[in-house]
């Protein structure tokens, strides 16, 4: 709400000048673009260097790092596990290699190839 300006107010000289402008454009609304999603996405199922505990890595998904965090965050959630981003790959804890691809396909990935 505004408050009515008092009579002597130089901002009620403007108001009345306000009127007198002519009528412009309506303002374009914004539209967000979707990122697209990977074609292609690679999972496989380590052990090496993380004292034999299973670990699926997924790789090849070329996405940024900020949507790389999205997708993890997404993922562990989803698959109810943990897990991280490391460079450009994402790392989940333990053998989700059954369940994945469905996963990521729901997410627009094409292609999965699992290893």
């Amino acid at each position: 709400m505004t408050k009515p300006k008092a009579p002597d107010s130089p901002f009620a000289a403007l108001d009345k000048l306000r009127a007198q402008l002519p009528v412009g454009q309506p303002a374009k609304p914004i539209e967000k673009v979707a990122p697209k999603p990977p074609a292609w996405a690679v999972v496989r199922m380590e052990r090496k260097g993380r004292g034999g505990k299973e670990a699926t890595v997924i790789e090849k998904l070329g996405l940024a790092p900020a949507q790389l965090e999205l997708w993890c965050k997404e993922l562990k959630q989803a698959l109810g596990c943990g897990g991280v981003v490391d460079g450009d790959t994402i790392v989940l804890q333990g053998d989700l290699r059954p369940r994945l691809p469905a996963v990521l396909t729901a997410r627009g990935v094409t292609k999965v190839t699992v290893g």
